[in-house]
């Protein structure tokens, strides 16, 4: 099996560039940069009055990091609606050893102890480069989403990648950008961490797990509180704190 390094994924990404296979059995990974990227601004995600009473009703229990290895493999299985995917095993390698490295990191919906939805993607600076999602049941990777758009709100971030544009995207606020304006936003938001318009514009560093601090913290906090820096792998977050989060701009 042909191997992707992990150090060329990360420089791949950080100039809009991110691999993909033929399909599953394939032994080539090409590179891709489309000419028009899919987007989802983080002030702009659609919360309908029916996901938000589904996420209200914590039907789905979400965690985060919790099968990262699950969650791509399920992403990568041929199923009755979807016969082939672009994740082959060398790729399916590749962000297992971003997932140790603390860059790749999964949501993960839940119905009575099975896992039935989810996406993962990679971390880099102020940016979030979602790969893929499943679901297996109704809602379960919109839910997924809305926990993901939640957690990047609060942990400081200013891209969510989509790659390439569909219809199931767009019903939630994704839009389509051109290869100059994409690069453009990446740049700003992979100076977040520390470079010089992070900097200038006094951001903090972006914090995937700032939203498992702030649940534990109480939600939401009173005046003049701070969120305690905590790192931790994610549990349970209720429903009502997502719904509230989102429906906060930023």
């Amino acid at each position: 099996m042909k191997t992707i390094d992990p150090d060329l994924l990360l420089r791949a990404y950080s100039i809009g560039v991110f691999p993909m296979a033929d399909s599953r059995a394939a032994d080539d990974v090409y590179w891709v940069e489309p000419k028009k990227r899919g987007i989802l601004p983080l002030d702009r995600f659609c919360l309908s009055r029916s996901l938000a009473k589904t996420i209200r009703s914590d039907r789905f229990t979400v965690t985060a990091d919790c099968a990262f290895t699950e969650v791509v493999f399920e992403c990568a299985r041929n199923t009755a609606d979807r016969p082939d995917t672009w994740i082959n095993p060398a790729i399916e390698s590749a962000y297992a050893d971003l997932h140790r490295r603390g860059h790749a990191h999964s949501i993960e919906t839940w119905h009575d102890g099975r896992l039935v939805g989810g996406l993962y993607g990679v971390k880099l600076g102020g940016a979030f480069f979602g790969e893929s999602m499943f679901s297996r049941e109704s809602n379960a990777s919109k839910v997924a989403l809305a926990y993901l758009i939640a957690r990047l709100r609060v942990g400081g971030f200013r891209l969510l990648d989509c790659q390439f544009i569909t219809d199931h995207l767009k019903s939630l606020g994704a839009i389509e950008v051109s290869r100059d304006d994409y690069v453009a936003l990446l740049d700003v938001a992979l100076g977040v961490a520390g470079g010089a318009v992070g900097t200038a514009a006094g951001w903090s560093s972006p914090d995937f797990f700032a939203l498992d601090a702030l649940e534990s913290s109480g939600f939401p906090p009173g005046p003049g509180a701070t969120v305690p820096e905590t790192r931790m792998v994610s549990g349970p977050i209720s429903g009502c704190t997502i719904v509230q989060l989102l429906g906060q701009t930023s």
